[in-house]
């Protein structure tokens, strides 16, 4: 019989549970080697079911679209284990494939079951992303993909440790197919470092309070956050609302995508159906079904954000993809680039939400991580690879405007500093800003985009971008404007250059002296332009974040009587 447990007891249970995953987040963020784990903060850690996988538990500071996912990774290594005998206390099993643990083949994850009284009582997970796992492009985003073998190398499921012993044949194998093995090393040892402190911590937690009782808090947690979904869907009204939106290309050709949505509300239960959303492609913008489901929950999350994260949230929620769609492909289709298209999945996902309940909403964000890699060779023959995220700006809300040079809503990942890139790699960055007039106007203006310009020190460099919204900008809500799209221009010795394709290009040949430049887009606005205060206007115009002269257009000469 279940143990019936105290609300106090629960909050308290349900705190240091959560510590112990923030705890191990903050482990491996202070020993991985590669900044996009150490600075970035790309990765998260986890406890989940002993049988079914579903997420319990998850770090504050790791990836939101990890909560999803990694319950299925979960499982995945669930299943490995069972084909092997049960697992042994101390076993850890590692895997990048991304049509089992969903998002892309950086991501490398690490599954341990954490055993009390000889028996698994649930497992342990980290996630991170590794700077370079070999295939076609240093940093593996490959727009010009056309199955997973040209993104990166591709590891099943396997045991890394068996009964706490590390193979290190596994870990060989791993080393050999890295531009960076140094930093692949290090960064599997923070996720083992990790992983050995969930171990310690729970350990401590069950001395203390006992396997039942923990055990009755994780499954009264669930229960709660279901309980919680069902009371805020009964509020809204019930109905179907649909949204459309479009990916540039798929990077081999260049053809609008788009991803389309119809959100269903009935009584305490919602439907999520993308049905309509286009066929699977040649290229990379393909994303797995487990990546599809997991970001569903995440802009779930964002729409009600005082929910508990767990997998009882999303019990009342129906997730429909189409077995044909590009959002739930199968091995060995390319999905590199998977966080443009659960970008593009969110924003329509609140553009349909936001008919439903409009205060709920924020606009649309800048909608595109724009993956850059610039590598090379540095003069004593060492390989070098930058691999980074930039920042844009964030939808504006009935509340107020949108943040400015905001990281992508998939996350709450940092834009790794400028000054860290700087040591790391042999470039300067000749600019670092916010960008004028990117922002969709509205009632609560969307935030700035910003504008990066890269310069190479080294004597030559090749580099590959893998965007998105150079085609179609981020939308308004509720009557407000659209935001600037993305712009990406390179230089050569004739001077400046923009890809065929917007958004994505490969193999761009950089010489010591030429520069890089990402014009993100801003967000979205919310509201009519008309509304605004002008006060806010002539704000905005003496901080040059928008020019007196589209000021005046966009919203009227009001603002020009205002005194700043």
């Amino acid at each position: 019989m279940t143990e019936v447990i105290d609300p106090i007891t629960l909050s308290v249970l349900a705190g240091r549970m959560e510590q112990i995953a923030d705890e191990m987040d903050a482990t491996l963020f202070r020993a991985a080697f590669n900044p996009i784990i150490a600075e970035a903060h790309d990765a998260s850690h986890g406890i989940y079911h002993p049988t079914t996988g579903d997420t319990l538990v998850q770090g504050k500071s790791g990836l939101p679209i990890f909560v999803g996912v990694m319950s299925f990774a979960v499982k995945a290594a669930i299943d490995k284990a069972a084909e092997y005998g049960d697992p042994a206390d101390g076993d850890i099993y590692i895997f990048n494939d991304a049509h089992l643990g969903g998002t892309h083949l950086n991501d490398m994850r690490l599954v341990r079951p954490y055993f009390h009284d000889g028996k698994p009582f649930c497992f342990l997970g980290s996630v991170g992303h590794w700077h370079d796992l070999g295939g076609g492009v240093p940093g593996n985003y490959n727009p010009a993909a056309t199955d997973a073998f040209q993104e990166a190398f591709v590891l099943p499921p396997v045991r890394l440790a068996r009964a706490g012993v590390i193979q290190t044949d596994i870990v060989d194998i791993l080393m050999r197919n890295t531009r960076l093995p140094q930093s692949a090393e290090g960064d599997l040892n923070g996720q083992l470092g990790a992983l050995d402190l969930g171990v310690k911590r729970l350990d401590e937690l069950l001395a203390e309070y006992g396997a039942d009782t923990v055990r009755a808090a994780l499954d009264a947690l669930q229960d709660r956050a279901e309980t919680l979904m069902r009371s805020e869907l009964s509020d809204l009204p019930d109905g179907r609302w649909e949204a459309t939106d479009f990916l540039d290309n798929d990077g081999i050709t260049d053809t609008p995508l788009p991803i389309n949505v119809a959100l269903e509300i009935k009584g305490d239960q919602m439907i999520l159906d993308f049905t309509g959303t286009a066929e699977r492609c040649a290229g990379p913008v393909n994303i797995a079904l487990p990546t599809a489901v997991a970001t569903a929950y995440v802009a779930i999350k964002h729409i009600f954000p005082t929910l508990p994260a767990n997998a009882g949230l999303m019990r009342p929620i129906d997730v429909v993809v189409p077995e044909t769609s590009l959002l739930s492909a199968p091995f060995p289709a390319p999905v590199g680039g998977y966080t443009e298209t659960i970008l593009r999945m969110i924003d329509v996902i609140f553009a349909a939400a936001s008919q439903a309940a409009p205060k709920r909403c924020v606009a649309n964000a800048y909608g595109t991580i724009n993956a850059l890699s610039i590598a090379g060779k540095r003069e004593n023959g060492q390989p070098w690879v930058m691999f980074s995220f930039y920042g844009g700006g964030h939808g504006g809300s009935s509340e107020s405007d949108g943040l400015n040079h905001g990281n992508a809503p998939i996350s709450t990942a940092t834009i790794p500093p400028m000054e860290i890139l700087e040591a790391a790699y042999p470039v300067v960055f000749r600019q670092w800003a916010l960008r004028p007039n990117s922002a969709g106007v509205g009632t609560h203006r969307g935030g700035m985009g910003a504008i990066y310009e890269i310069e190479l020190l080294e004597k030559s460099a090749t580099a590959f971008l893998f965007g998105e919204r150079g085609r179609f900008p981020p939308k308004g809500s509720a009557g407000g404007g659209e935001a600037a799209m993305n712009v990406f221009s390179y230089e050569q010795d004739d001077g400046w250059h923009q890809p065929p394709m917007a958004s994505k290009m490969v193999g761009i040949q950089l010489r010591r002296g030429q520069s890089l430049r990402l014009e993100t887009p801003g967000g979205g606005g919310y509201g009519p332009a008309s509304e605004r205060d002008p006060a806010a206007v002539a704000r905005d115009v003496a901080m040059s974040l928008i020019s007196p002269e589209a000021a005046t257009e966009t919203y009227g000469p009001a603002w020009t009587e205002v005194s700043t």
